[in-house]
This record gives C-alpha cells, sequence and structure tokens, in this order.
C-alpha cells in the first residue's frame, strides 16, 4: 500500500476570507427606507401629464433648459398632441412619427417664436435623443402670472423735474415735460 500524503489541518476560523471581511448582516439605521419626497411626483403627477399628452414631466419641468431662459420666459408648453398610429408600406423602419407641440406664446413674441420654431423642435429633439417632435403650434395667450404682475404693479414716481423746466414759460408744458422727464428717469 502506498501512503497518502497527510491532511492539512483546516485554517482557523478568522482566517477565512468571508468571516475576515464580516459579511454579517447588519441593522438598518434609523433612516432605511426613507425617500424624499421628490422621488413620488413622478408617480402622483403621472395621470396628469398623460391628460395632456406628456409622457414624462420633463419636457415641463425643464424647459428652461431647453429653449432658454428667455425664451422659457415668454413661452410655456401646452400640450403634446401625438399622431394615431397608422402604419403603411412607406413607414417600416421609420419608428414612430413625432406628435405636435402646442406651445403658449405671449402675444408680442409669438412672431419671435415662430420664426425659431425649427430651432425649438431641434432643441427639444436634442434633450429628448430622438424625434419626439415634429412641428409647433402656436397659440397666443398670457404665459405667467407673474409676468403680468409686474407690468400691473404701479412703480414709484420719479421727482419731477423742476430745475430743468423752470425756464419754460407754458405752465402747460412746463408740466407735461416734467412729467415726460419723470417718467424717463424712471425708466418707464
Amino acid at each position: 500500500m502506498t501512503s497518502m500524503p497527510p491532511r492539512r489541518p483546516s485554517p482557523p476560523a478568522a482566517a477565512r476570507p468571508r468571516e475576515a471581511v464580516a459579511f454579517t448582516r447588519k441593522r438598518p439605521g434609523p433612516l432605511y427606507g426613507v425617500k424624499a419626497v421628490g422621488s413620488f411626483l413622478p408617480g402622483l403627477t403621472r395621470k396628469a401629464f398623460e391628460k395632456y399628452g406628456f409622457s414624462a414631466a420633463s419636457l415641463v419641468t425643464d424647459w428652461a433648459t431647453i429653449v432658454g431662459r428667455e425664451l422659457a420666459a415668454c413661452t410655456a408648453p401646452e400640450r403634446l398632441k401625438w399622431p394615431r398610429a397608422e402604419r403603411t408600406d412607406d413607414d417600416a423602419g421609420k419608428g414612430r412619427p413625432g406628435a405636435t407641440l402646442v406651445l403658449r406664446v405671449d402675444g408680442g413674441r409669438s412672431l419671435d417664436v415662430q420664426h425659431g420654431a425649427r430651432q425649438i423642435i431641434e432643441r427639444i429633439n436634442a434633450y429628448f435623443g430622438y424625434a419626439a417632435v415634429a412641428e409647433l403650434r402656436i397659440v397666443q395667450a398670457p404665459v405667467g402670472v407673474e409676468g403680468e404682475l409686474t407690468r400691473l404693479a404701479p412703480r414709484p414716481a420719479a421727482p419731477p423735474l423742476t430745475y430743468e423746466v423752470a425756464h419754460i414759460a407754458d405752465p402747460a408744458l412746463r408740466d407735461a415735460l416734467a412729467r415726460l422727464g419723470a417718467e424717463v428717469k424712471a425708466g418707464r
């Protein structure tokens, strides 16, 4: 008979890799399972946004990032109108056609927005990474309540220009020029 080599004794428990790293379940901390309120927002608002054609709220929430602050101040996305899916042989491989974005624009800026419509569509599609919007429909309407409030808020009156118009003989003309000068100084 041939003799077998003697077996090595097993290493002590502390020398084993798993025990050395201490893979034991730890009790969760006091904030285990606590979520931020903002994480519930997409689930809570999904139905409201889907009613207006938005599959995600990011077009509305990130509007200033997509089009820029200046344009976002006078525009607001109203809804997305998706075309009905009618498949033809020509559409094979093209994917879903883009939607029509109904965009609310302040009346004075609507011509500027119409002129830059192609650029706005390109910015939106670049943001999402696919052709989400195919055309833009402009609706002239007031955009923000805060814009209307600042327009309607009375500005403080500037002091009248008495010294500059003192040499004018006609009192009506002198008062009119003083009021005009006060408006110009106030920046209206």
